[in-house]
């Protein structure tokens, strides 16, 4: 028997075919180094997932790759979104040091306290004052974690206690603080340090509570020192963003659903998610009986002096380059007393 389609099934094929291409999902790729059971992974990045596979009715489709499971290294992470290695990256901008200098004012030691407050601020001043350092990518959320704090094996109870010591730090501004403080500092990526503090390759890390739960560093070192309350000793930038090219080739309604799931209000829950996970951090170490010292007011008074040296270097960095480095602190300052006058 002879087998044809007549016009009017070539027609309803087309139809068919059209109404599919229209549904179809599209797919975006997005890297990041922390494993899932680390808090923005597994407490951020997922939830903004599923809201926005949700609000899109299932046509963004957004697979989460953690642990640089696609390959490369953290350093390497922005770079991919700006090549169309993947559609979206998650990454600490520290870890390409020199290259979003106007993006290390939230980094200054005692210049931010939680991180929700915080980021929702920092958002707002990137795109008021840096958004230029990201002009090869389509950034999509900024956001700090909360207060960092020392985690090493001999214990910190004054300043004094870091000489000797060689410490991890995740930046270029805060391995500046650290070398002032008296410590030898040492940059890495946050994933590799437990394998340097097994070794002996350092003596502890400059990293928040939260990140200490994947690390399992109050298993690795018994002691923790920093600062309550506000300001903190130190944050460290991260930035959510995306290939230009892959936000650009999604439809206009597509694109709605990614911009309101963008923003400082985004950064915000961001931020919180690394809040709450601070807290379970701090448990884990004090149900290990591990030594949690808090530094005095008095100690602030003399860790601020050391600390006014590191924020001047900075400025001066900034001045290089043609940039006001004390405006860029004043604008961040002043939106973050915005944002607490706002909770």
């Amino acid at each position: 028997m002879t087998r044809y389609i007549t016009k009017a099934g070539l027609a309803l094929c087309a139809m068919l075919w059209a109404t599919q291409t229209t549904a179809q999902d599209v797919i975006l790729r997005l890297h990041q180094f922390l494993p899932l059971t680390s808090a923005v992974p597994g407490e951020a990045i997922e939830p903004w997932i599923e809201r926005i596979e949700t609000q899109s009715n299932g046509r963004i489709k957004i697979e989460h790759y953690p642990s640089m499971q696609l390959g490369g290294s953290p350093p390497s992470l922005y770079n991919q979104a700006r090549d169309g290695v993947v559609d979206i990256i998650w990454t600490l901008q520290g870890y390409t040091p020199g290259r979003f200098p106007k993006s290390e004012v939230v980094e200054l030691p005692f210049m931010t306290g939680d991180a929700e407050t915080a980021s929702r601020a920092f958002h707002q001043y990137i795109v008021d004052n840096a958004l230029d350092e990201y002009a090869d990518t389509h950034p999509l959320v900024f956001h700090v974690h909360g207060p960092g704090w020392l985690h090493t094996k001999a214990p910190v109870t004054t300043m004094a206690d870091l000489q000797g010591m060689t410490v991890r730090g995740p930046t270029r501004v805060i391995t500046s603080l650290l070398e002032a403080l008296g410590a030898t500092a040492v940059g890495m990526p946050v994933p590799a340090v437990p394998e340097a503090v097994s070794k002996g390759v350092i003596d502890g890390a400059a990293i928040p509570w939260e990140v200490s739960v994947p690390l399992k560093m109050s298993e690795l070192v018994a002691n923790h020192a920093g600062f309550e309350g506000e300001p903190g000793l130190y944050t460290a930038a991260f930035v959510l963003t995306m290939n230009s090219d892959a936000y650009n080739a999604l439809p206009d309604d597509l694109k709605a659903v990614i911009d309101a799931n963008s923003g400082p209000e985004t950064a915000a829950l961001f931020g919180k998610a690394l809040d709450d996970a601070d807290i379970i951090g701090r448990q884990i170490a004090e149900e290990r009986g591990n030594s949690i010292v808090a530094l005095s007011d008095a100690d602030k008074t003399e860790w601020q002096a050391v600390a006014d040296t590191v924020v001047a270097g900075w400025i001066n960095d900034m001045s290089a380059l043609g940039v006001d480095g004390q405006a860029l602190i004043d604008d961040f300052t002043a939106k973050l007393a915005e944002a607490r006058a706002a909770n």
